[in-house]
């Protein structure tokens, strides 16, 4: 493996991180922004103690803190950021459009331009109205099944982790504070993998369930013949199938994971790596579907999604030159490449140190994740945060492992030698306490019920 230290790219050396900025900068956010940050998985609770607190710039892969510290970016935005930060002709044709003009008071011609070219690659899509995150159309998508369908439950994947930020599916976390009941109610959860637990619930609530949302695959592919017979007793009993591709979209394939399985729902939402980072989300799928939140209908009209923001023409444009990347050059093919090298890599250091029984990876390479566990094989949060820690050490962000277009060669091979030192001390905590290694208090899952 390359030694970084050697390297014209290095990145500093652990005894070089001065965090005094972000440690003067971290009190003063908390004290006016509740949790201290915009979006609670960036949050402090999120990471160690002896992490950046502030990222100030970003170029490709790497990323700077408001202290001058470098590091390589895994994750990249919260998995938004797929071709990589700042990346020039994207910036470039949002900066264009901006000196023009975002928002007016009539439709852009942005808006049919971007929506001919994300239909073109969505098999089985036919229309599609733009929003500015993941929640705005997850909960859209349930809005038009429930007017389409008139009915009033939603089923959802109970193995997955985020839908969205709304209270039809925030009531069925542990972070549910200030959602009635009733509404909680409304949502009932099926397993991934288990046909027979989404049928118990259409036998519980006969012509009660408007749709059921899933990811298409997130970290456990699907059992052969699953997602296909899925869309079949959706189709049996009355109710419309959506899938959420806020992550899986222009990452395992440019059509989404629905194109890489082949099975076509009949409402889908993206976002993230539609825009690199800049913020636009879409809910597309059947005509028959969506046209009830337009004009050409007799039936009650679904005020489907209508926000200010919802078009602006630099996202736009942005998304537009995302999507024309993706089709002429090979980006999902890199991002399988690269994720399959870290992969390899990190495997043989797992191996190396003896930790096959208490770390492991899970996903495709295109979305990789890691899994800590302690000496008894329970999963550890106190060991999550001891890794995250010693990857900090090492030049590495990496809450997750997700590559992005712009991960070199280089990049992976230097994540693989600092993960291969981590894991070394990981090791040594298992044998003889964590607490010997760890500084500070572990991180925390984001969806509790306490601080």
């Amino acid at each position: 493996m390359t030694n970084v230290h050697n390297t014209a790219n290095a990145i500093a050396a652990p005894d070089m991180f001065d965090f005094s900025r972000s440690r003067a900068l971290q009190p003063r956010a908390h004290q006016l922004i509740p949790g201290g940050a915009h979006t609670y998985a960036k949050g402090d609770d999120q990471f160690p103690e002896s992490a950046p607190g502030f990222i100030a710039r970003g170029k490709g892969c790497h990323v700077w803190d408001v202290d001058g510290n470098e590091f390589i970016e895994y994750g990249m935005g919260l998995r938004a950021v797929t071709l990589g930060h700042a990346y020039e002709s994207v910036v470039e044709a949002a900066y264009r459009q901006m000196q023009l003009g975002t928002n007016f008071s009539r439709p852009a011609r942005f808006e049919v331009d971007l929506a001919e070219a994300l239909l073109a690659v969505i098999d089985g899509a036919e229309m599609v109205k733009f929003a500015k995150n993941g929640s705005d159309v997850t909960t859209a998508a349930v809005k038009l099944a429930r007017a389409y369908t008139g009915r009033d439950l939603v089923a959802i994947c109970g193995d997955q982790p985020f839908f969205s930020t709304d209270d039809w599916f925030i009531g069925t976390t542990q972070m549910n504070a200030g959602i009635p009941q009733a509404i909680s109610e409304m949502t009932l959860k099926f397993h991934y993998n288990d046909l027979k637990s989404l049928w118990k619930l259409f036998d519980d609530y006969p012509e009660r369930i408007a749709c059921v949302m899933l990811e298409a695959e997130a970290v456990t592919p699907p059992a052969s013949g699953f997602l296909s017979e899925l869309k079949q007793l959706c189709e049996q009993k009355g109710a419309v199938l959506i899938f959420d591709e806020m992550i899986t979209g222009f990452r395992w394939h440019i059509g989404g994971a629905q194109k890489f399985h082949r099975v076509t729902p009949h409402l889908s939402t993206f976002g993230k790596a539609m825009g690199n980072g800049f913020a636009i989300a879409a809910l597309c799928g059947k005509r028959d579907i969506m046209r009830l939140g337009g004009l050409d209908h007799d039936q009650p009209r679904v005020f489907l999604l209508s926000t200010t923001h919802g078009a602006e023409t630099h996202a736009l444009a942005a998304s537009l030159e995302s999507i024309r990347i993706y089709r002429e050059q090979p980006v999902i093919e890199f991002l399988w490449r690269q994720g399959a090298m870290l992969r390899a890599g990190v495997t043989e250091a797992i191996a190396r140190h003896g930790l096959a029984n208490h770390f492991e990876l899970a996903g495709q390479p295109c979305n990789l994740i890691y899994r800590t566990k302690d000496e008894n094989g329970n999963p550890s949060q106190a060991l999550r945060t001891l890794f995250l820690q010693e990857l900090i050490r090492g030049g590495i962000l990496a809450p997750s492992f997700v590559v992005s277009f712009s991960h070199t060669d280089q990049d992976i091979e230097h994540t693989i030698d600092v993960v291969d030192q981590a894991l070394g001390v990981y090791a040594l905590a298992l044998q003889d306490g964590i607490h010997r290694h760890l500084l500070g208090r572990p991180v925390k899952p984001v969806n509790r019920k306490f601080a």
